[in-house]
């Protein structure tokens, strides 16, 4: 197996070259750059609010137009023709004692 000389690797000079120096053009270009990808970022999150907002409007409209008909149902429904559960109906007569939510009926008829 052949001897190498790990002292020629290119990888282990990188401490000696000159990329280590602050260099002014360097440092424009980093500036340069990072501004560059600051203002990209700002444009993407812009285009992507915007989109989400028109999505979000038109999914309103639609679910609004889709409820009109149940919405106008509404409005026009009267409380007064509802009967409720346990409610006594016109028809029919009440006569008795209430007592804890039961109805004792007496029948005179029978006796």
């Amino acid at each position: 197996m052949p001897h190498r000389n790990f002292d020629n690797n290119p990888m282990m000079n990188l401490s000696n070259t000159s990329a280590n120096f602050p260099n002014p053009l360097r440092k424009v270009a980093a500036l340069v750059s990072t501004v560059a990808l600051v203002g990209a970022a700002i444009m993407f999150s812009a285009v992507v609010l915007v989109a989400i907002l028109i999505v979000g409007t038109i999914g309103a409209g639609y679910l609004w137009w889709k409820t009109r008909e149940l919405r106008k149902q509404m409005r026009n429904f009267h409380h007064r023709d509802i009967v409720m559960e346990g409610e006594v109906v016109e028809s029919e007569k009440f006569g008795g004692e209430v007592i804890e939510g039961e109805v004792i009926r007496v029948d005179e008829t029978r006796e």
